[in-house]
């Protein structure tokens, strides 16, 4: 199975990025992950799900400890296997 997490820290800082932002795209960044995009607003990473479920634990344990006072983030299941598999367990061929 594919994931894709997309992902803001809190609180911004438009002048400079905050420490936790910095941390929370190493995680990222450094993780085994495909399709990584950060940006100053949103950031988005894919990959296997092992992988990007052990991005997220990092990125929320170290973004927190650096000082994040909230961190909002969204993971989907993507991929071709996930439609197929949504209609094969509706019982259609």
């Amino acid at each position: 199975m594919r994931l894709r997490v997309e992902f803001t820290t809190e609180p911004f800082d438009l002048d400079e990025a905050p420490a936790h932002a910095v941390v929370a795209r190493e995680v990222i960044q450094a993780a085994e992950l495909d399709a990584v995009d950060v940006g100053p607003f949103g950031n988005t990473a894919e990959g296997p799900a092992d992988e990007v479920l052990t991005a997220v634990d990092a990125l929320l344990r170290r973004s927190l400890a650096a000082g994040a006072t909230r961190v909002s983030l969204q993971v989907n299941v993507i991929g071709e296997n996930v439609i197929r598999e949504n209609v094969i367990g509706k019982g259609e061929k």
